[in-house]
């Protein structure tokens, strides 16, 4: 039975189960080259079809997707897996979902999946909480589109938004009326407990269960699968607080969803504008920018980050220009460097934010900000400026001295030395004094070490646990191309010779059905459940094997990695094993099968 667990909005529901037959008819059912190739234009070069990455930004084509494998792997950012792996990561869905996706789109019939006793309630719950939170949404909607709802059209007319966008989004109203939205839901047969859960009610002694949301224009939150999650709801007056969002439940985490993101991700604009409210974002998008998207009434957090990072390389920061609008600016170019997204800031002065930016200068004028948009690193430096005075000496130098602790932060030498070349010639200091002085922090704080330049025909060593790997990944690359070599190697490497608790995994299963004929690597893919793990495992089918011209130099080198694996093996078990006779035993007879190997030619044919 396969196994797994998760769901769409990121928390575990405990197991549920499908039979391992029935995954891999799903799988063999939906080629992965058809399957990818409705989403990304790929090309056939050679075996495999390429195109550009629909996981990160890139310019030259390192998507691979291979028909014989099927597997996908992007030697850029590292994605990699089998077709529910593609579909789990570009429709951020869970594993049951991507099988249902796909069961579905191979017309195959999917029993009811077996779950345990803890993970039946969790999914049943969910599922209600979607449910409930669905017709929520509808009822807002059509009470906008009621006589008791014009105020909240004239509001948002007001704000010049249009039909279109206002249907786009699902806006709706909240009635004056303080129980409408309870008495509908309990007309629908929805119990009190799951309306408080769902956070669309709240519940006192003098008042009993009322909405939560009345009198305010309302915001369906969408996860980016388009399921309403939650809602925020805006007052059209003064009264506080302006905006009230629902409170987090088992499908709605602040800090991992975004506002605007199931439109926002399909943009293909290279980027994501992120912005602080949702007028901001529906006014970008009405105006063409369909890359916005913002936080949930809290502040940018890492996961969100991580979340951005699935879809594009590149942040856009488009927060509101005053002093709260520039430290969280600040806050997120730290928390996008951690992630390793590049960020930048968008000007909007003299206007407070993007909405107000686009009524005033309009279209154009915005599409010239973004690309303008500063460097983040530069915008950081420009804020720190402020702090000193440059007219007086001794401020102008320690500002200088910041500026050097902050380049340190540059730990790989080339962008160091490009940001210090740029710096210097940005706020006019000389290139050597404001390179000394990097280095002479970098020397005190361990920041960032000087490089150490090999000298001439000497090569810096490897990490030795990388040494160790990379005949593993390569023997097991080798055995995917070139089936046929299992035959000459089986005598001398077992499972067992892998040292790597995922390669040990890999080749188990691997050589299990070389044992009996039938070789699917992208059904190994489905043995781990671990996103990370099911990278590493797409990345080892895909490690680039030594081209060599003569079939002498290619059998060489085979044996050279056998071999590797082999010693490797050897030393690893050596310096495991206990000291009785049989591990005394074990080691010679390894010792005497390495020898053996070292001796022996391996033949391609």
């Amino acid at each position: 039975m396969i196994c797994f667990q998760g769901s769409a909005c990121g928390k575990g529901i405990g197991k549920m189960y499908y039979p391992d037959e029935l995954v891999e008819e799903v799988r063999m059912k939906n080629d992965i080259v058809d399957v990818v190739s409705g989403y990304v234009r790929i090309q056939k070069k050679g075996s495999s079809y390429f195109g550009l990455c629909p996981f990160h930004n890139e310019k030259s084509p390192s998507f691979s997707v291979s028909q014989s494998k099927q597997m996908y792997y992007c030697f850029g950012c590292g994605a990699g897996g089998n077709v529910f792996t593609f579909i789990m990561e570009y429709e951020n869905y869970s594993f049951p979902e991507a099988i249902k996706f796909l069961a579905d789109r191979a017309g195959v019939n999917l029993p009811e999946a077996e779950y345990n006793e803890e993970a039946r309630k969790k999914e049943s719950r969910r599922t209600k909480l979607l449910e409930v939170n669905k017709e929520a949404a509808k009822y807002f909607y059509y009470q906008l589109r009621s006589e008791r709802g014009q105020a909240g059209f004239r509001y948002l007319h007001g704000r010049e938004l249009s039909d279109e966008t206002i249907k786009k989004f699902g806006l709706g109203f909240a009635n004056v009326t303080s129980d409408d939205l309870v008495r509908y839901l309990k007309s629908k047969g929805y119990e009190d407990k799951l309306i408080l859960e769902a956070g669309l009610a709240s519940f006192d002694e003098k008042f009993g269960l009322h909405d939560k949301f009345w009198n305010r224009v309302m915001f369906p939150i969408q996860d980016s699968n388009h399921r309403v999650i939650g809602f925020g709801g805006r007052v059209m007056g003064d009264g506080k607080p302006k905006y009230l969002n629902s409170p987090e439940t088992m499908i709605f985490d602040k800090s991992r969803n975004l506002y605007g993101l199931n439109f926002a991700r399909t943009s293909r604009a290279g980027n994501i504008i992120l912005c602080e409210g949702y007028m901001d974002v529906i006014a970008m998008h009405q105006a063409g920018f369909t890359q916005a998207a913002a936080s949930l009434g809290t502040a940018f957090t890492a996961g969100q980050a991580n979340l951005l990072r699935r879809y594009v390389n590149e942040v856009i920061l488009a927060y509101d220009s005053d002093g709260a609008g520039v430290m969280a600016a600040l806050r997120a170019i730290g928390i996008l460097k951690e992630v390793g997204l590049t960020g930048k800031v968008l000007n909007l002065e003299p206007y407070k934010d993007p909405d107000e930016f686009i009524k005033n200068r309009g279209k154009d004028a915005f599409d010239l900000r973004i690309k303008q948009a500063e460097n983040s690193f530069f915008f950081e430096l420009r804020m720190l400026k402020r702090d000193y005075d440059l007219n007086d000496p001794e401020s102008k130098t320690r500002f200088h001295r910041e500026i050097a602790k902050k380049l340190c932060g540059f730990s790989e030498e080339v962008e160091r030395e490009n940001y210090i070349e740029a710096v210097a010639e940005k706020y006019h200091i000389g290139y050597d004094s404001l390179r000394k002085l990097v280095l002479s922090y970098a020397a005190q704080t361990g920041l960032a070490s000087p490089a150490v330049r090999p000298k001439s025909g000497i090569q810096t060593r490897k990490d030795p646990e990388e040494n160790k790997k990379k005949p593993q990944k390569l023997l097991l690359t080798w055995l995917v191309e070139e089936p046929k070599v299992y035959s000459k190697i089986k005598k001398y490497i077992s499972p067992e010779d892998f040292t790597e608790d995922l390669y040990k995994k890999v080749a188990e299963k691997l050589f299990a059905d070389f044992e009996a004929g039938t070789v699917h690597p992208a059904a190994i893919i489905s043995l781990f459940t671990d996103e990370e793990e099911q990278r590493e495992v797409a990345e080892v089918f895909n490690t680039r094997l030594p081209r060599l011209e003569t079939k002498s130099e290619q059998e060489k080198a085979f044996h050279d990695i056998v071999l590797a694996v082999k010693r490797s093996s050897l030393e690893y078990s050596s310096s495991r094993l206990g000291g009785d006779i049989l591990a005394l035993n074990q080691v010679i007879e390894g010792k005497k099968a390495l020898e053996e190997l070292s001796k022996t030619h391996i033949s391609l044919d």
